[in-house]
């Protein structure tokens, strides 16, 4: 219920014993004294022991840091403010993240350290002159550390612009196989117009997506992992962790289809030449494997080699498409006339504006759902976010003028081709017409001087927009050109996708969500190469080249990546409603109203395109959830989950406060007094038992000790992960105090919120209260006392073996509680404080107690002997509620006469029923007004003697002097007239002893002493009640109001 709280302990490990202070973020706070060398620990950003740090800590030193980090802040950063020498100026470093960039960083000093600055600064007087000691010394530092002489360079990591790293890799994504290889049939098929419906939808979608990345991207920091770390940070792990498996996996399986599309043209090539392999299918297959290994080779050579390699392709694509616009301007050769191109013909762009669906398969959503993974690109330079040099600005402007760019030459580009070229053509010379032809002719190419009739009729035109998917190579002034950019367009894709997949999986294994994939995360080399994650992702594709069908491959992956667009815009939309503080993104050009009409149309289109793939998507993404859900991983990344559940629990207490309490809506909110919850782990075990799910549930833990004592943040944290540990739903709160029954009257004040208050005070019973001082029982029972005059129920809970296990443990007890030592004894020694708070060992110890077990069948026997409002009847309802009560049975006994005893049973029976609770049985007890055993009353005699008055040896003075003196004492009178009172309580518990000897639990009314009851008394009372039983025995008492009703209003 409390905890010895010792000063001695704080000065021994917590305490500063001077002014120098650093922190990691890997490890508590640390201090140490200033000193000249090098083996003083100090850790402070001046240039010596930025050189010293360089040789200890890989990565440390400030070269490592990126351009905006890197500042000429070496007097600022030891600039003292002008209140205190201890006192730090604002500078970045404080701010900064330790582990995002590999190094230690400084920590300004803490309050307490500034609370004890004074004599500090006293002692280092003889150091320091004017106040500027500090200073001198860090001189001295500076100059000792740089006599050590250079360090060796560090190699640093590759870092690229908004050009190379994000415009360019977006572009080189966008212009994928879909522009060379399908835009041109899709025109055929949807027309000009759909076509650019189709175009400026999917540009909708990923605008408004590149606006959402922008508006995250630019709210702090963004480290590797691309759309999966944006997501994970704003959402938190549960949709973080799902994403980014599909995520990783989508851009495999972009690698493969661009790889796909790279082998098509090849295997045209080779069958133009007359130089197939084996078949068509299998020659795709096999250049595909080549292809994809050769890219895997660039890869692992490192992103210096990678990036080289996409600006080569950047250029060659620029030129095939030079060479593509100016063949549309070349009049038509007679050969390229009879494969359907006439140059520029206003006939040949009104027929090509509207639709011509073709087989089974055609439709608008059909050709969307081939053309959108044009658009998946935009991500390529957020997936590489740990490479850029400023992601924050690097992602929003990039991206925006990458779609931008691509966007104009998709549009330019369908429009011409369906200006230039007819849909069908035979490629035969010989249907050209005569001035006066005679035959028949249906169809545009009659009014250019070409009869394509007859394969229009036998559909077997090989040639035009509707039969040939290599338009653009014979629209082109020279068609080499356009291979080229075609092998530039889907190697670059494929390399991009094959470079995104494994940095994603990499960062996501780091996170540690799932289990088993930690093999991934080892990275190699200065840019943390993930090595091994590229032989996944090799393998993935592999498998989808196999498939060597880029119509069946394409579907899957614009399901993949509108469910991860749906998602960042959802986090968009989400972080911007919960109001939160902490988003404060720099790109302003964006709504959260538009972000969320973004995910909407995502999952729309997801179902318009491929219903099944986008059910298995969803499918996939509520496993991991679900399982991401369950594990809880120890991951806190200020997600706008935690926003958003902090926003309705304020809404909501907000408005229930405003409403009247029902004794319908009662719940049991209990204020539990377990001390430290790991020393107390059965009583906290018994009141999780039947409030959790259903009410409040506070653990306080009374620290005792002197008014300098420092509570620790890392204690709470300790108790806190216990208690989930424990699956125990309930909030921890230490408070100091000098004495129990003050930090109890502190708790019953201060403890909730508007109606979520306690308004049940539960605590163990003082099982060794004999060996106790007087003080001690005093404080245990006028804390009772307390509770009831400030109108709350009290349950003391008794297990026979006490409640505290610190013996087991092997730490110090509680004093007030258990001990039973003299409180003049802390002025001799300081206690320490228990070693619990300061190992993780202890927090993970679960010890099993009687509550963990199933009861089975065993009773619970309820003594409803004062009627308290309900309250000793709902607590054991709501413990049949749980799994391991559900078969237990519960039995009331009340008191009663012979003469009405059925007629009393009857009319309990009754009143139950009404209340709807499941009663086994109504025992009605007759015989309490006898008088009890003789030995067990000689036995509350020898409890209650050793506080005892005798009155008949002193005067009345001395009497009077030593219950002033000493308010616990017992008179002889004060006896005399309790002594019926005293005598029922103990024949009450020879009938708890006679039938509840086999029972689960004992429920007992626990009786409500008069103001000037003394305190030994009332303790006497309660032992005798509940002494002698091998079960847990609960001592409960409501506040004398209903908490229980049987109307319905």
């Amino acid at each position: 219920m409390g905890q010895r709280f010792s000063k001695h302990r704080l000065t021994a490990v917590d305490s500063p014993p001077s002014r120098c202070f650093s922190v990691s973020e890997e490890v508590p706070p640390y201090f140490s004294s200033y000193s000249s060398t090098t083996e003083s620990g100090i850790i402070m950003d001046s240039p010596g022991d930025r050189t010293r740090r360089t040789s200890e800590v890989k990565d440390s030193s400030p070269d490592s840091r990126r351009p905006s980090e890197v500042k000429d802040s070496r007097q600022d950063s030891r600039r003292p403010s002008i209140y205190s020498t201890m006192d730090a100026m604002p500078h970045f470093e404080f701010y900064a993240n330790a582990t995002a960039t590999g190094r230690i960083r400084r920590s300004r000093p803490s309050l307490e350290t500034l609370r004890k600055a004074l004599d500090n600064e006293e002692s280092a007087g003889n150091i320091s002159d004017s106040g500027t000691g500090s200073l001198a010394v860090m001189k001295k530092i500076e100059n000792g550390s740089e006599e050590n002489g250079p360090v060796e360079k560090t190699h640093q990591p590759v870092r690229f612009g908004w050009v190379t790293g994000v415009m360019i890799r977006c572009m080189l994504n966008i212009w994928g196989v879909i522009l060379f290889l399908r835009l041109s049939w899709i025109t055929s098929q949807a027309g000009i117009i759909l076509t650019w419906v189709i175009i400026l939808m999917s540009v909708l979608v990923t605008s408004v997506t590149a606006l959402s990345i922008s508006a995250i991207s630019t709210n702090g920091r963004v480290s590797s992992g691309g759309a999966y770390f944006m997501i994970s940070r704003t959402l938190g792990p549960e949709l973080g962790g799902p994403i980014g498996v599909v995520f990783s996996f989508a851009n495999a399986l972009g690698c493969a289809l661009n790889t796909v599309g790279f082998s098509e043209t090849v295997r045209d090539l080779l069958i133009e030449y007359k130089a197939q392999m084996v078949d068509p299918v299998n020659d795709v297959r096999i250049i595909g494997s080549i292809t994809v290994t050769v890219l895997l080779l660039i890869s692992m050579a490192g992103m210096e080699w990678e990036s080289k390699t996409q600006i080569l392709f950047f250029m060659v694509i620029m030129v095939s498409f030079i060479n593509y616009f100016v063949g549309t301007v070349i009049p038509a050769t007679p050969k390229k006339q009879s494969i359907g191109f006439f140059s520029y013909q206003s006939d040949i762009f009104l027929e090509n504006l509207f639709p011509d669906w073709r087989g089974p398969d055609s439709g608008f959503f059909q050709m969307f759902a081939i053309f959108f993974p044009s658009a998946i690109g935009i991500l390529a330079g957020a997936n590489i976010s740990g490479d850029l040099k400023e992601p924050e600005t690097a992602i929003p402007r990039g991206t925006l003028m990458a779609i931008f760019s691509t966007t104009i030459s998709y549009l330019l580009i369908s429009s011409t081709v369906g200006a230039c070229m007819v849909r069908d053509a035979s490629g035969n010379m010989n249907d050209s017409l005569a001035l006066n032809f005679t035959e028949v002719c249906d169809g545009l190419g009659c009014s250019l001087g070409w009869n394509f009739t007859e394969c229009e009729q036998n559909h077997d035109c090989s040639y035009g927009l509707a039969n040939n998917f290599q338009v653009l190579i014979q629209v082109s002034g020279f068609g080499p050109l356009i291979y080229a950019g075609i092998f530039a367009a889907t190697l670059s894709s494929a390399l991009a996708f094959l470079v995104s997949a494994p940095k994603i999986f990499q960062c996501l294994c780091k996170d540690n969500i799932y289990p088993y994939i930690g093999f991934f995360a080892k990275g190699y080399g200065k840019n943390n190469e993930p090595l091994r994650a590229y032989v996944l992702c090799y393998f993935i594709a592999l498998c989808f080249i196999l498939i060597a069908e880029l119509n069946t491959i394409a579907p899957l992956i614009s399901n993949f990546f509108l469910c991860s667009y749906a998602l960042i815009n959802f986090s968009c939309f989400h972080a911007s409603i919960t109001n939160s503080p902490g988003w404060r993104p720099l790109f302003r050009y964006y709504s959260p109203w538009i972000a969320l009409f973004g995910a909407v149309i995502s999952v729309i289109l997801m179902f318009l395109l491929t219903w099944w793939a986008a059910l298995l998507t969803f499918g996939i993404i509520i496993f991991l959830f679900g399982y991401v859900a369950y594990k809880k991983p120890e991951v806190n990344w200020g997600s706008s989950i935690q926003a958003s559940t902090y926003n309705m629990a304020l809404s909501y207490t907000l408005s229930l406060a405003g409403v009247e309490d029902h004794v319908k809506n009662y719940r049991p909110q209990c204020l539990v007094l377990t001390g430290a919850p790991i020393m107390r782990p059965a009583l906290v075990d018994f009141v999780g038992s039947f409030t959790k799910n259903v009410s409040l549930m506070i653990c306080g833990d009374i620290l005792l000790g002197d008014e300098k004592s420092v509570m620790s943040q890392h204690n709470t944290t300790v108790m806190v992960k216990w208690l989930n540990q424990r699956k125990v739903r309930a909030f921890y709160t230490a408070l100091k105090a000098s004495s129990l029954r003050e930090g109890t009257q502190h708790l019953l004040q201060t403890s909730g919120l508007g109606k979520l208050k306690p308004n049940i005070v539960v605590m163990g019973f003082k099982t060794n209260w004999q060996e106790a001082t007087p003080h001690g029982i005093d404080d245990y029972i006028n804390t009772i006392y307390d509770s009831f005059d400030s109108n709350h129920g009290v349950c003391v809970l008794r297990m026979m073996g006490g409640l505290d296990i610190s013996d087991e443990l092997q730490t110090e007890v509680n004093l007030t509680f258990e001990m039973g030592e003299a409180i003049e004894a802390e002025q001799q020694n300081s206690y320490a404080t228990s070693d619990i708070y300061d190992t993780k060992n202890t927090a993970n110890e679960q010890i099993k107690t009687v509550f963990q077990t199933i009861q089975g069948k065993n009773n619970i026997d309820v003594y409803w002997i004062s009627d308290d409002g309900g309250l000793t009847l709902l607590v054991p309802y709501l413990l049949t509620r749980r799994k391991r009560w559900r078969q237990s049975k519960v039995r009331v006994f009340i008191i009663g006469k012979q003469q009405t005893m059925e007629e009393d049973r009857k009319e309990m029976m009754n009143m139950l029923q009404r209340f709807r609770l499941d009663v086994h049985d109504v025992i009605v007890m007759t015989d309490s007004e006898q008088p009890p055993l003789a030995k067990n009353t000689r036995r509350f005699e020898d409890l209650i003697t050793p506080f005892t008055v005798n009155e008949r040896q002193l005067d009345e003075r001395t009497v009077q002097q030593q219950r002033k003196a000493c308010p616990w004492k017992v008179t002889d009178k004060e006896i005399e007239a309790l002594k019926l009172k005293s005598e029922r309580k103990v024949r009450l518990n020879e009938i708890i002893r006679k039938n509840s000897k086999n029972a689960a639990l004992v429920l007992v009314s626990l009786p409500v002493p008069q103001a000037d009851c003394p305190s030994s008394l009332y303790m006497a009372w309660l032992d005798t009640l509940s002494c002698g039983l091998h079960c847990p025995v609960l001592l409960i008492r409501g506040n004398q109001q209903n908490v229980m009703t049987f109307y319905c209003q």
